[in-house]
C-alpha cells in the first residue's frame, strides 16, 4: 500500500500546517511505522520519537486533539485504500472535506487567537457540535459571543498547542496559550508584510494611488503592530470601567457596534482594495458603484464602512477609525487629534452611540445591515 511505503512519504501527504510530533505519532500508531524507522529519517535519536509519540498519546484525552488526529487519520487511512492513479485524482478534494489547509488555518487563527487575548474570552466547544464559539465574560456575570469558528479549525489549533483545555468535559473551554500568543504575533507580522508588498505592487502600477501608498506605510509602522498584537482593544479596556454611577463606562450595545465596525473593516481588507487608506472617506469623494449592482463579501464590507464613516463625519469618524479599526490606544489618538487629555474616552462613548444609530438605522427589517 501506498501509506506504508515509507514514514517520510506517508508525512509527505500530510497538511504542510501537522506538527512533527504529531506527523511521527500518526505514521507509527495507523500506518505501522517502526520508531527506529522514523528516528532514522528524521536524523534523530529513537527515544526522540518515542517521547513524541508518548506526548501525543497522552493529549488524546483533550476532546479537540482527539478529533484532530482521528481526522488525519481518516484521511490516510482513506489515501491507503486507493491505487496512485486514483489517489491523484482524489487527493485534493479529500482534503479540504476531512482537515484545513495552511492558508485556511492561518486566516482563521489571526481572528479566533485575536478574540482569544481579550480577557475572560474562552472558546468553547461542545461535544458533537461542529462549531465552536468564542464567548467573553463581560465583568457583570454575563457573557457575550464574540466569535464562531469551524470546529476542523479549532481541533487544528489544539493539535498545534495555540489553545488549551485545563477540564475537558461536555463544554470544555479553551484558552490561549503561551504559544498561541507567539503564534499570533508571527500571523499578524506576515499578514502585514504581505499588504506592504501588495501596496508597494500596486504602487508599481499606478503611481496615482497615493491612498493605497498611505496605508501601506501604515502597515509598516511598527507602532501599528504593536496595536494589532495588544491583548486587548481600547474598547475592552474601557468597557471595564465604571462612571460615577457604577455602571460601565461603555455599555454592551456600544462596544458591539465599534466590534461590528471592526469586523467590517477586517472583512474589506481581504478584497482587491486590501491597502486602501480609509481615512479619506471622512471627506473626500469615493467613486460609486453602479446602479443596480449589488455589494458583495468584501465590497459589502467595504461599503459599509465608508457610509458609518461618512454618517460620523470628522472627528467622530476618525476617532473610531483609530480606536476600533486601527485599535490605537486613546492617549495616542488624543496626541494625533491635538485634544485634552483624557477628553477622548468621552469623544469614542459618543461617536460609539452615533455609530449604534447608525447601525439601527441601516438595519434590515429581517435582521443584518442593508447592503
Amino acid at each position: 500500500m501506498i501509506f506504508c511505503q515509507t514514514g517520510a512519504a506517508q508525512a509527505h501527504e500530510l497538511p504542510a500546517w501537522v506538527p512533527e510530533d504529531a506527523r511521527n505519532y500518526l505514521a507509527h500508531t495507523e500506518g505501522g511505522e517502526a520508531i527506529r524507522k522514523l528516528a532514522r529519517e528524521a536524523g534523530c535519536h529513537a527515544s526522540t520519537v518515542l517521547r513524541q509519540v508518548r506526548r501525543i498519546e497522552t493529549l488524546r484525552d483533550d476532546p479537540l486533539v482527539d478529533g484532530a488526529l482521528r481526522s488525519l487519520g481518516k484521511f490516510q487511512a482513506r489515501m491507503s485504500q486507493q491505487s496512485t492513479k486514483e489517489l491523484d485524482r482524489m487527493r485534493e478534494p479529500l482534503s479540504d472535506e476531512i482537515t484545513p489547509d495552511a492558508a485556511s488555518l492561518a486566516s482563521e487563527a489571526r481572528r479566533i487567537l485575536r478574540r482569544l487575548c481579550e480577557s475572560g474570552s474562552v472558546l468553547a466547544v461542545a461535544a458533537e457540535m461542529d462549531k465552536a464559539v468564542v464567548v467573553r465574560d463581560t465583568g457583570d456575570g454575563g457573557s457575550t459571543r464574540t466569535a464562531v469558528v469551524d470546529a476542523p479549525i479549532a481541533q487544528a489549533m489544539a493539535l498545534k498547542g495555540w489553545i488549551a483545555c485545563d477540564a475537558p468535559g461536555r463544554i470544555s473551554r479553551y484558552r490561549i496559550t503561551a504559544a498561541g500568543r507567539t503564534a499570533l504575533s508571527k500571523l499578524l507580522a506576515e499578514q502585514e508584510s504581505k499588504l506592504r508588498g501588495f501596496a508597494e505592487a500596486q504602487a508599481g502600477f499606478d503611481t496615482s494611488h497615493q491612498a493605497e501608498e498611505a496605508m501601506a506605510a501604515a502597515a509598516a509602522d511598527p507602532q501599528a503592530r504593536r496595536r494589532h498584537v495588544m491583548p486587548e482593544s481600547p474598547l475592552i479596556l474601557l468597557a471595564r470601567r465604571r462612571d460615577t454611577k457604577g455602571d460601565p463606562f461603555l455599555p454592551d450595545d456600544l462596544v458591539r457596534a465599534g466590534e461590528r465596525l471592526r469586523e467590517d473593516f477586517e472583512l474589506a481588507q481581504m478584497g482587491a482594495r486590501v491597502a486602501q487608506n480609509w481615512d479619506r472617506f471622512l471627506t473626500g469623494d469615493v467613486e460609486s458603484r453602479a446602479a443596480g449592482t449589488a455589494a458583495r463579501g468584501p465590497d459589502a464590507a467595504r461599503e459599509r464602512l465608508i457610509a458609518a464613516l461618512r454618517d460620523l463625519g470628522p472627528g467622530l469618524g476618525d476617532v473610531v477609525l483609530q480606536c476600533c479599526c486601527y485599535l490605537e490606544g486613546l492617549e495616542t489618538t488624543e496626541k494625533r487629534m491635538g485634544w485634552a487629555a483624557r477628553s477622548g474616552k468621552v469623544v469614542l462613548r459618543i461617536a460609539l452611540q452615533r455609530l449604534r444609530r447608525h447601525h439601527d438605522e441601516n438595519q434590515r427589517p429581517g435582521g443584518g445591515l442593508i447592503g
